[in-house]
């Protein structure tokens, strides 16, 4: 009789320490089901207890010996230091709703890595891991929180998370996310700027003396899944940091932060917008060099340029976003269209001049050139200029040898000729010039200048805005 109630004390002895301590070790063939019960029993496991590191009775569910807490305090002690997370994020998809959007897609996997030592277990099986994914009410889990991003998205599938626990204890939380971001661009210098897309992650309870948040294997940049895909999203660099102090919503609250550096198409913007700016823009110069009174061509190109200008533009900025500052391409519409109304301008100036009735019955030569012509009296006239005194006015008064002067021996009725046919003069006169000539001559500048105006301007607005991005 004795024997028996010393076998029933040892029995019950044991049978208490089991639930005290747990089952550390579990034969061979143990399910993760059979572990994991056994694991998360209530007399050992508390899943509102955040894990310690140090202290062996806190981290299996009972309170620490030097807990001075009382049992309503509702303020919970947090022995042994803050519990490390190790975070990573590896990226699996990226994507914009369109070029011009300021909001990107990401998707990515969150995997959270802790050491809970009341999941140690040894076990026989030839398993490294219990898969916990069952059990994923019944553990404790980091309150992970995401701040500075747009939206949530819901899940594709409904099984969007992975839970495993490893024999030491340490426990691994994978979750699929997908955030749709606000980021922060340059709309000023649009299409030229780089937009920035932050997000942050930080416990929503616990401050940063209960847990710390560490980018695993201090990873200064995000892992990129080999089947990352990207739709009008174009990623050129990211870093992972740790969230500054000024610009954290809560500052002591441990806080990891992930920017994500994206670039615009520029060959898209290219071949939508500035190449066909520049087709319409040139085109309309193409009037200068047709006939002063060919008024239909003229006024068609003219008229044809600045519609479909304007409808290629309206409907390019009807997708942009609106803001009340100038931006790169109020510029570029602005100066174009300047251009293009310009050019209309100079056709009705030259028609108007060509048209006007000609002073003193003045004759028009046709087929020469209105600059060349009196290109060599010009110079003449320059040369002698620069090669008299500054003070002699006599020689300055001299014609130059295509200048037409005013001759008195030709008989009762004076007439003109060149200075240099030896007759007597009394008065310089010059012919004033045909209108047509006129005309003429305002279309050979207007080649010049309008062609090398839009080349600065090119030039100008290209490294000007680019030197910004």
């Amino acid at each position: 009789m004795g024997l028996f109630v010393e076998l029933l004390r040892a029995a019950a002895i044991l049978l208490i320490l089991w639930h005290v301590r747990g089952s550390d070790f579990f034969e061979e063939g143990k399910s993760d089901k059979e572990i994991l019960d056994n694991l998360l029993v209530t007399t050992r496991y508390d899943k509102r207890l955040r894990p310690t590191v140090q202290d062996a009775d806190f981290c299996c569910g009972m309170r620490s010996p030097s807990d001075p807490r009382t049992p309503g305090s509702s303020r919970q002690h947090l022995p042994g230091g803050p519990l490390t997370v190790n975070v990573s994020v590896l990226l699996l998809s990226l994507a914009s709703p369109d070029e011009s959007s300021l909001k990107y897609e990401v998707e990515f996997l969150l995997q959270q890595q802790w050491f809970d030592p009341r999941l140690k277990y040894s076990n026989k099986s030839e398993y490294e891991f219990l898969n916990a994914i069952h059990h994923h009410n019944d553990i404790w889990l980091p309150d992970t929180y995401f701040i500075m991003h747009g939206d949530f998205k819901d899940p594709l599938i409904p099984v969007h998370f992975a839970l495993r626990i490893y024999r030491n204890g340490t426990v691994s939380y994978l979750m699929r996310r997908h955030l749709i971001l606000s980021c922060q661009g340059h709309l000023h210098i649009f299409p030229f700027d780089d937009p920035q897309c932050s997000f942050a992650m930080e416990s929503i309870s616990y401050e940063q003396t209960a847990i710390t948040y560490v980018w695993k294997n201090d990873e200064d940049t995000l892992r990129k899944s080999p089947s990352l895909t990207t739709l009008n999203a174009y990623l050129i660099s990211n870093r992972t940091v740790t969230c500054p102090t000024k610009s954290s919503w809560r500052g002591n609250y441990s806080c990891l932060k992930v920017d994500l550096i994206f670039t615009r198409d520029r060959a898209f913007y290219f071949t939508t917008v500035f190449i066909p700016g520049i087709i319409l823009v040139t085109s309309s110069f193409i009037t200068f060099w047709l006939e002063w009174n060919a008024v239909p061509a003229r006024v068609m190109i003219g008229v044809t340029t600045m519609l479909n200008f304007f409808t290629t533009s309206n409907s390019f900025r009807g997708t942009l976003p609106v803001v009340s500052n100038l931006t790169a391409m109020n510029v570029w519409d602005g100066v174009c269209m300047c251009f293009i109304y310009a050019s209309l301008l100079e056709f009705v100036c030259v028609n108007y001049v060509g048209r006007k009735r000609p002073l003193h019955n003045v004759v028009y030569r046709p087929g020469e050139n209105p600059v060349t012509q009196r290109l060599p009296a010009v110079l003449s006239r320059i040369g002698i200029i620069m090669a008299s005194p500054l003070g002699d006015k006599n020689k300055r008064e001299t014609s130059g040898p295509n200048e037409i002067v005013s001759c008195t021996n030709c008989g009762p009725n004076p007439c003109t000729h060149a200075a240099n046919n030896g007759c007597a003069t009394e008065v310089r006169k010059k012919e004033p010039p045909h209108p047509i000539r006129v005309a003429k001559t305002i279309d050979v500048i207007a080649r010049i200048t309008f062609p090398t105006a839009y080349a600065v301007f090119l030039i100008f607005f290209f490294i000007h805005y680019k030197g910004f991005s």
